[in-house]
Parts: structure tokens; C-alpha cells; sequence
């Protein structure tokens, strides 16, 4: 017994270098990238499908979708002539929300990784949830709005538009800017992004949570593209930068310093 510890005492002692150079490693965090769905591609399939939908529909129609402070007869009109234009808006404004909650839950993984403890990920997580939502209700609605007993009647087609122009406008508009801000912030505060990026990021939050405003002022509504692709556009930009980086084993231990 007492040979095997001087045994072991004397290796010690023979190569302490060595053994320095084992606990040190032993000591450092080990860090690897993390795993999961590449935040910027699921951006850019959003981004792609809400494209494919917005223009397909409209060459259908040979005409922009009016808003639906226009003439009851123009939304109703539309779905009557051409309700494959509308019913393929509706398609792709429903998938389009699968790819964006898959983000949201992707982006407010990776910030509790890269141990941002502050209540940012959480923003965009709800954030991120609601504009999701608000595209699968906007799609359904638009899905109802291109049946022919439906789009014969010009009342209830302004209605469901109206409906369809809140949630997926200025519902969607608001819900992204959250999630935007939610990274935008931490990413700025504890250099996750470039500062240009970051700044861009807050611009656009701001426009999102302003669009609301559209309620009262119908002129605000020129916002809502600018941050709908603008927004989703980031998006793709921060979850590329965001997916580069490194993150540590034991990222359950978070800095809870702000």
C-alpha cells in the first residue's frame, strides 16, 4: 500500500509538469459550436416563402392586394376573379409561420447558451411566438376569404380582410419587432453582433412596435413592409452571426451580470 503511494508520489514528482499541464486542461471549460436548426436558414425559408406568396398571388391577380380600407367591392372582386391567387396567399402565409416559431425557439436557445441571462431571450421567444401565430390565423382567415359563398358577399369579405390586414400586418409587425429587439439588445450590450447590425436591428423594432399606430393613423401602414422584409431580412443577417458562435459545455451556469 504504502509502495503504490510512494510510487505515485515520486511519478508526480518526476514529471510535474506534466501534471500541471493535466489539471489545467482538466480546469478550462471545453467548448464546442452548438447544435440544433442554422437560425439564418430558417430565416431565409421565412423570407422565401412569404416572397413566393406575396408575389405569386399578385401576378395572379394582376394587381396588389388593396388594403382593406379600400372599397368592400375591390377585396371582394379579387377573391371572385381570381380566389387561387388568394387561396395561394393564404397557403404560404400559414407555411411561412412554421419556419419563424422554428426560429424564435432556435435564436432564444442560442442566447441562453451564450449565457444572456437578461430578459431579452424571453422577449424574442414571445415575440417571435405571436408573429407566428398571427401568420397561421391571418392564413386560415384568408383560406375562408377565397370560398366562393364568402367572396360573393362584399361585407364579410371586407371583414375577414380587415381581420386578415391586422394580424398579419400590423399583429405580425409587432410581434417581430419584439423578437428583433430581443436579440438586437443583448446583441449590442454584450457584443454578440457588429454594432451596425445591432443599431439596424433596434430601428426596425421600433418601426414594428410603432405599426400599431395604423389603428389610428392608416398612413402608418407604409411601415409594415419595410419591416415584414426589412425585418425578416435581419433575421437571416443576426442568425448567421449568432450560429458562429461559441458557447461553452456548462452553459446552465448563467452571468446573471448585467
Amino acid at each position: 500500500m504504502s509502495t503504490s503511494s510512494d510510487h505515485a508520489r515520486g511519478t508526480a514528482a518526476e514529471h510535474p509538469t506534466n501534471a500541471a499541464t493535466t489539471a489545467a486542461a482538466d480546469a478550462r471549460p471545453h467548448r464546442r459550436r452548438a447544435t440544433g436548426p442554422h437560425a439564418g436558414a430558417l430565416a431565409i425559408v421565412t423570407l422565401a416563402i412569404t416572397v413566393v406568396g406575396v408575389g405569386g398571388s399578385a401576378a395572379a391577380a394582376a394587381a396588389a392586394f388593396p388594403s382593406p380600407t379600400s372599397l368592400g367591392g375591390t377585396v371582394s372582386a379579387i377573391a371572385t376573379a381570381v380566389p387561387g391567387a388568394v387561396a395561394w396567399l393564404a397557403f404560404c402565409t400559414f407555411g411561412s409561420a412554421v419556419p419563424l416559431g422554428i426560429d424564435a425557439a432556435t435564436l432564444y436557445t442560442k442566447l441562453r447558451q451564450l449565457r444572456v441571462a437578461v430578459p431579452g431571450p424571453s422577449i424574442a421567444w414571445f415575440g417571435g411566438s405571436a408573429a407566428a401565430v398571427s401568420l397561421m390565423v391571418t392564413g386560415a382567415v384568408l383560406w375562408v376569404v377565397a370560398l366562393p359563398e364568402v367572396a360573393a358577399t362584399p361585407s364579410v369579405t371586407l371583414a375577414l380582410a380587415g381581420v386578415a390586414f391586422l394580424l398579419g400586418g400590423v399583429g405580425f409587425a409587432t410581434g417581430l419587432g419584439l423578437l428583433i429587439a430581443g436579440i438586437a439588445v443583448p446583441g449590442l450590450t454584450r457584443g454578440l453582433l457588429p454594432g451596425w447590425l445591432a443599431w439596424i436591428g433596434l430601428a426596425l423594432a421600433v418601426l414594428g412596435e410603432l405599426s400599431f399606430l395604423t389603428m389610428l393613423l392608416p398612413a402608418v401602414a407604409v411601415v409594415l413592409p419595410l419591416v415584414r422584409f426589412g425585418g425578416l431580412a435581419w433575421l437571416i443577417a443576426a442568425g448567421f452571426v449568432l450560429h458562429g458562435a461559441r458557447v461553452h459545455d456548462h452553459s446552465r451556469h448563467w452571468d446573471t451580470a448585467d
